[in-house]
C-alpha cells in the first residue's frame, strides 16, 4: 500500500520527458511496436524486463519478455494501470494492441495500459519454428485439407522442438508460468493494483491471476470467457452447433431469408456429409496476392471454415451464402474468403505456445470419443491435438487449476449472444462464483465484445467505480446481429 501511494505521488507531481517514464525499479524509453502483417508501428514505451525461464532454477536460464507501455492521455494518470491480457492461446497482447485499443481508449483517458508478451509469444521468447510451425487446436484452425497423420506429427514436432532447444524449454510456458511473470511485473512496478482485462483464453490467466495473488487485483474484466474448469478443445464442437442454431433462427424468422435458403442448419449437414463421401476441389485467387491456389476442400476442413466465418456477426451474416452455393458443389465462395477469414487469426497465434499451454492443461481430460464427433466441427481436433502433445514437451497444471474462481474481487464478464467458442452460460458459471460480478451480452455479436456498440462506455464505467450492479445497460438493447447476405450484393434492402 505504501508503495502504491508513493507510486501515485511521483505520477501527481509532474509528466515525466516524453521519451521517459520511472515506475518502480522499471525505466520505459520510447519504442515502437510492430503490428502483424503491417509496416506500421504502434508508438509506446518498453522497458527491459527479464525472468527465470524455469523458476525452480533461478540460476539457470534466464529470458528477456517484450513489456510495453501505452500511455495515459493525462499527467496525472491513476495508481493502478490496465493490464491487457491476449488470447488464443499464442497470442502477443503487444500484437493484439491495435485490435482493442479502440476500445480501451476511454479508460486510457486515467490510465496506463501495459502490454506484458505472455512468454513464448511476439517478443517474449517466441515458441516458433522455421518452415514447419506447429499447430495446436488454435482459434483459426488449420487449413482445409484433413489432419496429418502420427507419424508426421512427431516428424515436424520433433524438428521443431530441436529448434527450440538453444533459447527455450516448452514446458516451462505455461499459464502458470505466465501468472509468476505477470506478479513479477507487477512487484517490479512497486507492488500496484491491476485492472486486469483478458481477451478469451486471456481469461484464463485473468482468472488464475486473481487466484493466486488476489491482493494483486483491482478490478477484472473478462471477454469471451473461459471458466476455469473448462477444459480447453472438449466443448468446441458443441458451442459452434449451439451459435449456429442460434444465428440460422433468426433466417427462420425472416420471410426474405427462409425463402432464399430454407433450412440453414439442414443444409449445412448435408453439405458436411457430402464432403465426407468425396472431398470437392477449387482453385480460387488468393485474396491477398491474387495468384491463383489450389484447394481440397474435406469435411474437416468445411467445419474449421463454418467456425471461422462465425467469429463475427460480420462475417457470420455471409454463411448461408456461401454454405447455400456449397450445396450446389460451389465451394470457391466459402474458401475465397479463407486467408482473409483466418489469415490475421492464423499469424497472430505462435503454435508452439499454445502447445506448451493445452498440453499441460488440458489435453490429458480430452476424450476423443467426445459427443462432438457428430457436430459440423467434428472430434478429428481432438485426436490430432492429443497426437501433438504426445510429441510435445510440456509441463504440468496445479492440483487445484481447473477449480472454479471464487471472489470477491469487482468483476465484469462479456458475451457475445452467439459466440461460436466461448458461449454465453460460460459467463454465467463465473460470475456466480463472483460476490460483486456482473455479466453483459452482446446482442447478436460473436466472440470478443469489448469493442462493441456502448461496451467502451461500461468497461469504462466499470473500472472507474467498481460497481457492476450499478451499471446501467440500457445501450445493449440497441445492438444486434448483421444482416444475412441474400446474394453478393449483400442484405435486403
Amino acid at each position: 500500500m505504501l508503495l502504491a501511494a508513493a507510486f501515485a505521488a511521483t505520477l501527481a507531481v509532474a509528466a515525466p520527458p516524453a521519451d521517459a517514464l520511472d515506475i518502480g525499479t522499471l525505466h520505459f524509453t520510447s519504442c515502437e511496436l510492430p503490428q502483424i502483417q503491417s509496416s506500421a508501428t504502434t508508438a509506446a514505451h518498453c522497458a527491459p524486463f527479464r525472468v527465470p525461464e524455469d523458476r525452480a532454477a533461478p540460476d539457470a536460464r534466464r529470458i528477456d519478455l517484450r513489456l510495453a507501455l501505452i500511455r495515459s492521455e493525462t499527467t496525472n494518470a491513476a495508481p493502478d494501470p490496465v493490464v491487457l491480457l491476449a488470447g488464443g492461446p499464442g497470442q502477443a497482447a503487444t500484437e493484439s494492441w491495435p485490435q482493442v485499443a479502440a476500445a480501451l481508449a476511454p479508460l486510457r483517458r486515467h490510465r496506463h495500459v501495459l502490454l506484458l508478451d505472455q512468454r513464448g509469444t511476439g517478443g517474449s521468447n517466441k515458441l516458433d519454428c522455421k518452415d514447419d510451425e506447429p499447430s495446436a487446436e488454435r482459434e483459426v484452425g488449420g487449413e482445409p485439407g484433413g489432419e496429418p497423420d502420427g507419424a508426421t506429427i512427431a516428424r515436424v514436432l520433433g524438428a521443431c522442438v530441436t529448434q527450440l532447444a538453444g533459447h527455450a524449454d516448452p514446458r516451462h510456458y505455461t499459464t502458470s508460468d505466465a501468472v509468476e511473470d505477470l506478479e513479477a511485473l507487477r512487484q517490479a512496478l512497486g507492488g500496484v493494483k491491476f485492472n486486469l482485462v483478458g481477451i478469451s483464453y486471456g481469461t484464463r490467466v485473468a482468472q488464475q491471476y486473481a487466484r493466486r495473488h488476489p491482493d494483486g487485483v483491482r478490478s477484472l474484466v473478462l471477454d469471451g470467457v473461459v471458466p476455469n474448469e473448462l477444459v480447453l478443445g472438449a466443448e468446441f464442437a458443441d458451442a459452434l452447433d449451439g451459435a449456429l442454431r442460434g444465428r440460422f433462427a433468426a433466417c427462420e424468422k425472416d420471410p426474405a431469408c427462409r425463402e432464399r435458403y430454407g433450412d440453414l442448419h439442414a443444409t449445412l449437414y448435408a453439405v458436411r456429409d457430402r464432403l465426407r463421401r468425396a472431398p470437392i476441389a477449387a482453385t480460387v485467387a488468393n485474396p491477398r496476392t491474387y495468384q491463383p491456389e489450389a484447394h481440397r476442400l474435406t469435411a474437416s476442413g468445411f467445419g474449421t471454415l463454418v467456425r471461422l466465418y462465425a467469429y463475427t456477426s460480420e462475417t457470420s451474416a455471409l454463411l448461408p451464402l456461401v454454405i447455400g452455393e456449397a450445396a450446389h458443389g460451389n465451394v470457391a465462395p466459402l474458401l475465397g474468403q479463407l486467408r482473409l477469414v483466418g489469415g490475421e487469426f492464423d499469424a497472430a497465434i505462435t503454435g508452439g505456445m499454445g502447445l506448451s499451454v493445452i498440453c499441460a492443461e488440458d489435453a490429458d481430460l480430452l476424450d476423443v470419443r467426445e459427443r462432438g464427433r457428430d457436430r459440423i466441427l467434428g472430434a478429428d481436433f481432438v485426436a490430432a491435438l492429443k497426437a501433438q502433445c504426445a510429441a510435445w514437451p510440456h509441463g504440468t497444471r496445479p492440483a487445484d487449476f481447473h477449480q472454479p474462481l471464487k471472489t470477491d474481487l469487482p468483476l465484469l464478464a462479456l458475451s457475445g449472444e452467439f459466440d461460436p467458442v466461448t458461449p454465453p452460460r460460460y459467463g454465467e458459471t463465473v460470475v456466480g462464483g463472483a460476490a460483486h460480478g456482473r455479466h453483459l451480452v452482446a446482442l447478436g455479436q460473436g466472440h470478443n465484445v469489448i469493442g462493441r456498440g456502448c461496451l467502451p462506455k461500461l468497461v469504462k464505467e466499470f473500472v472507474e467505480k467498481l460497481a457492476p450492479e450499478k451499471i446501467d445497460a440500457g445501450c445493449l438493447a440497441e445492438m444486434g446481429p448483421t444482416a444475412f447476405f441474400l446474394d453478393y450484393n449483400g442484405a435486403a434492402p
